[in-house]
């Protein structure tokens, strides 16, 4: 596919959006391998511990903001709803840990020795209504079962972050709306900085100051990335956050940001890649974001998703799964590659 080619003047231009081209591929970066990680809300929290259980040697760092441990739901959407919404009854971090081993063990999943010395930040607000503190929290519980039944992951960093007073929404200093209510785009103003606290928890300080996003936002091709003969309920388009430093060539991480249900471009527009704060960060810590979209599929995915609780089938939460095939499809045509 033919690749887009950015004339100098663009990167001038403060967070720029390139013109959406049904056709455009994602552009080759000089990717940091070292520094891919990946983030997500509520659904897309799910999806991001799918993300790096299944596939660590991938996705270096994790952060999961309103969202609970590794498959909770296995496969049963009544599960989903009560034990991995309200906690009632509680997730089993014990169970999930031996079946993340079993997995292991048959190629299902990664090595989880591969999980050694990646950082996990886990951030829950203290008024959400929709994902319990206790579920929240078992994400914690599961990655401490997992260090204790894994020697070699004695170098796994787990930070839980539960001190602030905010609901079911991606909080920022001051995009969104009220931070006390739970609705579209589910951003909050909240007086905290989500974004900036999962730089600062996954690559720690920035390499340089930056006051507001100067990079492009580019919209590109995601079914081109696809499994042949596979519907993964994604949309026609993704979106990715190019720090002008990146385009460029200098050597950059990537960080892939998973939005929650119904909080998709269908649904909000470009809200959360806008406004949910990673971009300006990108910038200061040399960091593509990735932006994917998942699209409404029924019956399965009314409210469009991120699978994890098993509408695209069964295998959603392994290695054979097709969403977490196409995310590592599409951090490779980044330019990911093996240590």
């Amino acid at each position: 596919m033919k690749k887009c080619i950015v004339p100098i003047a663009a990167l001038l231009i403060t967070l720029s959006t390139h013109a959406a081209d049904p056709a455009a591929a994602l552009p080759k970066l000089h990717v940091d391998p070292a520094r891919v990680a990946v983030a997500g809300m509520s659904a897309g929290a799910y999806m991001a511990t799918q993300a790096q259980l299944a596939y660590p040697e991938v996705f270096r760092g994790a952060a999961l903001i309103a969202g609970g441990p590794y498959d909770c739901a296995q496969d049963s959407i009544a599960t989903a709803v009560t034990t991995c919404m309200k906690g009632n009854p509680a997730p089993d971090p014990a169970a999930l840990v031996k079946l993340a081993q079993d997995r292991a063990a048959k190629g299902e999943i990664g090595p989880l020795e591969k999980l050694a010395g990646e950082k996990v930040y886990i951030l829950h607000g203290r008024q959400d209504p929709v994902i319990a503190e206790s579920v929240a929290h078992a994400s914690v519980d599961f990655y401490a079962a997992l260090k204790s039944a894994v020697p070699a992951l004695s170098s796994l960093s787990v930070t839980w972050d539960g001190s602030h007073d905010f609901t079911h929404t991606f909080p920022t200093d001051a995009a969104g709306i009220d931070c006390n209510k739970v609705g579209m785009p589910f951003i909050g103003r909240c007086g905290f900085d989500g974004a900036g606290a999962v730089f600062h928890a996954l690559y720690g300080k920035p390499t340089h100051k930056v006051n507001e996003a100067s990079g492009e936002l580019r919209h590109f091709n995601q079914n081109a990335l696809l499994p042949v003969g596979k519907d993964a309920s994604l949309a026609d388009q993704g979106v990715v956050y190019l720090p002008s430093a990146c385009l460029r060539g200098r050597r950059c991480g990537v960080l892939v940001a998973l939005h929650g249900c119904q909080q998709n471009l269908d649904s909000v527009g470009d809200a959360f890649v806008r406004e949910a704060g990673f971009n300006r960060w990108a910038d200061a810590y040399d960091i593509a974001v990735l932006y994917p979209q998942t699209r409404v599929s029924l019956p399965g995915n009314p409210k469009a998703c991120w699978d994890w609780f098993g509408y695209t089938g069964a295998d959603y939460a392994t290695r054979s799964s097709v969403q977490l095939r196409w995310l590592v499809a599409a951090v490779t045509a980044l330019g990911w590659h093996p240590h």
